[in-house]
């Protein structure tokens, strides 16, 4: 069962991508900022920032959760993958409220990041030394 968190993430990932640009639709409405403008009350540049350093990050995510998992660690990418979403709900959260005080949730999902990097790293390496 463990084997398929890696999907449960991914699919989470969505749903994160889905929420910040639900935030983004709403902060538009709420200050007056009209497509295609991105820029006018600190409120909606907060949602805005959010929503595209979500989107910045999981494209640096999701390629490592799916090569960790492929090389030999479903189960544990699929723990660093909750990680790294904890960290960006948190960091969400956070941003919306007081973007200088982002730092510890951006640390904990760095940390589930770095960890699939290194996961991905080592099960290419050893795929690549056996053969």
């Amino acid at each position: 069962m463990l084997q398929h968190l890696p999907a449960l993430v991914t699919l989470l990932n969505v749903l994160l991508q889905f929420a910040t640009l639900w935030i983004v639709g709403k902060a538009r409405t709420r200050y007056g900022v009209h497509a295609p403008a991105i820029s006018g009350h600190p409120g909606f540049e907060r949602a805005w920032r959010v929503q595209m350093n979500t989107l910045e990050a999981s494209v640096m995510f999701l390629p490592v959760l799916w090569l960790a998992t492929y090389y030999g660690f479903p189960i544990w990418a699929g723990i660093a993958g909750l990680v790294w979403l904890l960290g960006r709900v948190w960091y969400i959260v956070t941003y919306m409220k007081d973007p200088s005080a982002r730092g510890p949730s951006f640390g904990l999902a760095l940390i589930g990041w770095a960890a699939l990097v290194v996961l991905s790293g080592y099960g290419i390496v050893r795929a690549m030394l056996i053969g």
